[in-house]
This record gives structure tokens, sequence and C-alpha cells, in this order.
């Protein structure tokens, strides 16, 4: 079964054995990258893995009247990336991948942070 929204950038929305891909493309590279898996050529093949750029930021914590813990009160949330895949290659090395049409500011700053705090270097398709 095949359903397909638009979204705000023109990219179709596909949905495929009971999965949904942001766009054609991505699910494209999802068939290649399960071939792969399926030849021994890659493993350990993951979708939508989430990294934490930047954790929530609270108030710090207080004691309640009975003596609980009182969570801070939230100020800022997280800042997280979502990888389109995740894998590993036939060495053992961990490859982070994006299928990207179009290179957006906040992706550009993510890309960034993903290598300075997670030490990743994000593969573009």
């Amino acid at each position: 079964m095949t359903s397909r929204t638009k979204n705000k950038y023109s990219n179709k929305k596909i949905e495929r054995d009971g999965i949904t891909f942001d766009s054609a493309k991505e699910y494209r590279r999802y068939c290649v990258l399960k071939v792969l898996q399926a030849s021994g050529e890659i493993s350990d093949l993951k979708m939508q893995v989430k990294y934490i750029l930047i954790p929530t930021q609270r108030e710090p914590d207080t004691v309640g009247v009975r003596g609980g813990k009182i969570k801070g009160k939230l100020i800022e949330k997280e800042v997280a990336y979502y990888a389109d895949f995740v894998y590993k290659d036939q060495d053992g090395n961990i490859i982070v991948e994006d299928t990207k049409g179009m290179r957006l500011p906040e992706y550009i700053i993510k890309r960034k942070l993903m290598l300075y705090i997670h030490g990743i270097r994000i593969k573009e398709l």
C-alpha cells in the first residue's frame, strides 16, 4: 500500500512496508542499504537514530515540602539530530547518513554540532 502526502519542502512522503519515508530519495537509499546488509557489506542498519546535540536546560531542582525532589522549570528543550540511517561498514566503522535535498541553515548547524560533540561526520547523499 502506498500513501503520499506533500510536506513544506515539496518532497512527498512515501509509505512502504509500514515505514514512512520523508522522500522517494530516502526510500531508494533504504532499498540499497537493505541489499548491502543482506549481502554482508554493511551490518546493524538502523533508521532515525537520535543524537542529542544540546541537552534540555532547566532551572535547578528543589526539595518539596515532603522531602521529594521537584524538577526545575524547563528553560530550553533539547536540540537533537535524527540520522536517516546508521550502520556499520565492513571494517566496523559506524556510518551516519543523511539523504538531503536541501541543506537548510538548521541542518548545517546540526551537522557541525555532530562533528564537534560526537566526532561524527555525516555522509550526505
